[in-house]
């Protein structure tokens, strides 16, 4: 059945979030911050995991590392573009709305938790892949996998953030959705380069996750999204990056 890894997905995350809902009950308010950031770390070296391996490459005997410009480039002029456009505050104000139509209007981390858990489980190249596997052969194997990961992530997340990482679930739905009926389409276009290029950009900006999550709120992620669409262009470009 065409779609069924996005629902898996998606019910994961709910799930999860329930989960963390009542175990977060459990912890004290400063054992809810140890939490946060105990998450917030392991979120920076899964990413970092995920960076090495599209950064470092075996050249005869040695370990060397690459794609340096590729990260400076897209990164800063995804970042120009995030800016211009104002993607963090449409994160924000979605955000608000969901907690005014939830009945969450008194819940002050709402609309933080609901943009940190958004952009940690709909950023990477998993998310894109699954969903064209997905639409075109109906194989929601790497869905599934993901919606395994996402469950553990959301339930940690939900216990030390709050309720508004569940509605992540909404975001989750959308992007893989549409991509998932636009398989077809999207299909050319996602090379094994593009794959490769798009799966480390989405790992530093997972990274920046992790930063906000131990450190505070000190990087807009939402406004470097467009990273992830110059790193698809640059794999086209005639340039060795």
């Amino acid at each position: 059945m065409i779609g069924l890894g996005t629902m898996i997905n998606t019910a994961a995350i709910v799930f999860g979030s329930v989960i963390g809902h009542f175990t977060g009950k459990l912890f004290r308010e400063e054992q809810q911050a140890a939490l946060n950031k105990a998450c917030g770390i392991s979120v920076i070296f899964i990413a970092i995991a995920d960076a090495m391996q599209g950064m470092m490459k075996i050249d005869g005997n040695s370990l060397v590392s690459g794609r340096s410009m590729l990260i400076v480039l897209c990164l800063a002029l995804g970042t120009v573009a995030g800016e211009l456009i104002g993607i963090e505050k449409q994160f924000e104000r979605f955000g608000e709305w969901l907690k005014d139509k939830s009945g969450n209007s008194g819940d002050k981390e709402f609309v933080n938790a609901f943009v940190t858990a958004s952009l940690t489980v709909c950023i990477g190249a998993m998310a894109i892949v699954g969903a064209i596997q997905d639409g075109i052969m109906g194989d929601y194997s790497i869905l599934a996998v993901k919606a395994v990961l996402d469950f553990i992530i959301i339930a940690v997340m939900t216990s030390s953030l709050g309720k508004g990482c569940g509605f992540s679930a909404i975001p989750v739905f959308v992007f893989e959705g549409v991509i998932t009926v636009l398989a077809r389409l999207v299909s050319p276009i996602m090379t094994e380069l593009a794959v490769s290029y798009l799966s480390l950009i989405g790992s530093m900006l997972i990274f920046c996750v992790g930063i906000n999550l131990v450190w505070g709120k000190i990087v807009r992620v939402a406004n470097m999204l467009p990273a992830i669409v110059f790193a698809v262009i640059a794999s086209y470009l005639p340039w060795n990056f």
